[in-house]
């Protein structure tokens, strides 16, 4: 019988166009990596669930679960994909989801009450201290939450240790800035505006991007069976109007934002709306976005 913990700890990190070199980024990042605060906008982060609900779809197909799984989701956020599956494959498996971020887990759970998934438990919990016994889980994914964990290698070796032998992941992360449009925007506009220490994180989000920096990781977490492959995911909007909407009532950017004025915020949005002109067309606005999925198994 899988053991989960009656508690874990209880804070932490959740867990195009010109950009600075990645050494440059690094020396000028605040120690939270000027990432947003997740507890704080977890209520508002799901107006991006239909944008990246692709990557979800994609990483359940690389992860392959099993009727009688006991499957782990890191950096679970507001639930997904570990709600997607549990609704797919009702009471035939154990989802237990973590999060470094207390609001996202509140949200998580009252996801799940509400669509009645007593077979998913959602808790608060660094990737980097899981609070589970050695081969524990059948199967661990995680959509985006890598390359934002305070330790990137620490949260990959725990998620090891806790999958059972031939236990199977599947995670994805950002590719490089230049792959990642709309934030490469942010940080083309705000950048020179502000200061290092509140400047958009697009060096954290795009840190495992590199040319084998990911597959480096994974490897020396302890895993052997590794594949990558580089996949597109496009944010699609009926127009720049809906995309930049979306942008303000997400709160994703809330430091930069309360950092300016009324008229700084007004030609902030008139640049980034010059950049993504490239992306419209009678269907609307399109950005491709470039991410890796890796998976393998223990």
């Amino acid at each position: 019988m899988i053991k989960y913990p009656t508690d874990g700890p209880r804070r932490g990190t959740r867990a195009g166009l010109q950009h600075p070199s990645r050494q440059e980024a690094h020396t000028t990042m605040s120690t939270q990596d000027n990432q947003p605060d997740w507890h704080q906008i977890a209520e508002k982060f799901d107006i991006w669930l239909p944008q990246l609900a692709p990557v979800g779809e994609a990483l359940l197909a690389a992860l392959a679960a099993q009727p009688g799984d006991h499957i782990l989701d890191l950096a679970s956020g507001t639930g997904e994909p570990a709600l997607t599956l549990g609704r797919r494959l009702s009471n035939q498996v154990n989802i237990f989801g973590v999060d470094a971020a207390e609001g996202m887990v509140q949200v998580a759970r009252t996801k799940a009450t509400k669509l009645g998934l007593t077979h998913i438990t959602f808790q608060t919990m660094p990737a980097e201290q899981l609070s589970f016994e050695d081969n524990t889980f059948d199967r661990a994914l995680c959509r985006f939450g890598v390359m934002l964990f305070q330790d990137p290698l620490k949260g990959l070796t725990e998620m090891h240790r806790v999958l059972k032998p031939g236990g199977r992941f599947a995670l994805a992360v950002w590719n490089t800035p230049e792959t990642m449009p709309t934030l490469h925007w942010a940080y083309k506009v705000f950048a020179p505006r502000l200061p290092p220490d509140k400047h958009p994180p697009l060096a954290k989000i795009t840190s495992l991007g590199g040319p084998g920096v990911l597959e480096n990781l994974i490897r020396r977490a302890g895993f052997t069976d590794v594949a990558l492959e580089t996949r597109v995911l496009h944010y699609q909007f009926a127009s720049f109007k809906d995309y930049w909407d979306t942008v303000e009532a997400s709160d994703i950017l809330k430091m930069q934002f309360d950092a300016l004025r009324a008229d700084e915020r007004r030609l902030i949005r008139n640049e980034v709306g010059q950049l993504a002109q490239a992306f419209v067309s009678a269907e609307g606005l399109r950005i491709p976005h470039e991410y890796l999925l890796a998976s393998g198994t223990k």
